[in-house]
């Protein structure tokens, strides 16, 4: 069976036992990563639906692909500069590609750690509370002193003049 799938803005026509290397993905060598935006799927001269298909590849290694050498030069202007640009990529071996329910994401139990971290945060933060800095005295006199000067209103325009009428000529 084989698929088409999406990855870092290219898309890939894979099966089981491929190798690709795609745009840099999170994880290290060993990690299995499923690539979910399967775009087509069939098998032979035959089209399966491709929103039942799953594809799982792994992750063999992170590399860097071929040095790009970019040169810029304005001709008479003595103006020349080189550089260089290794992109990130990931070496990926597909595992399988095949029918299956596809994994519901696991955002609920992260949602309910969280929520016990931040009631246990509160508990210990609330006695290294410190009361405010008091400011001397004198600081008050001054700052009680200085009064913002009021506001003024913007000065208004006069109404434009209307052009007079234009006489008809006969």
């Amino acid at each position: 069976m084989f698929a088409v799938v999406r990855t870092g803005g290219k898309q890939y026509r894979v099966a089981a036992g491929d190798k690709i290397a795609v745009e840099k993905l999170a994880g290290e060598a060993g990690d299995t990563v499923t690539l979910g935006d399967v775009l087509l799927a069939g098998e032979g001269d035959s089209i399966a639906d491709a929103a039942k298909v799953t594809v799982s590849a792994e992750i063999i290694a992170q590399a860097k692909g071929e040095k790009v050498v970019v040169f810029k030069k304005r001709r008479r202007h003595n103006y020349r500069r080189k550089a260089g640009h290794r992109q990130q990529m990931t070496l990926l071996r597909i595992t399988d590609v095949g029918e299956g329910k596809k994994a519901p994401a696991k955002k609920a139990a992260p949602a309910k750690k969280a929520e016990t971290e931040a009631k246990a945060a509160p508990a210990e933060k609330a006695p290294a509370k410190k009361a405010p800095a008091k400011k001397p005295a004198a600081a008050k006199t001054t700052a009680a002193a200085k009064k913002p000067a009021a506001k003024k209103a913007p000065a208004k325009k006069a109404p434009a003049k209307k052009a007079a009428p234009k006489a008809d000529k006969k």
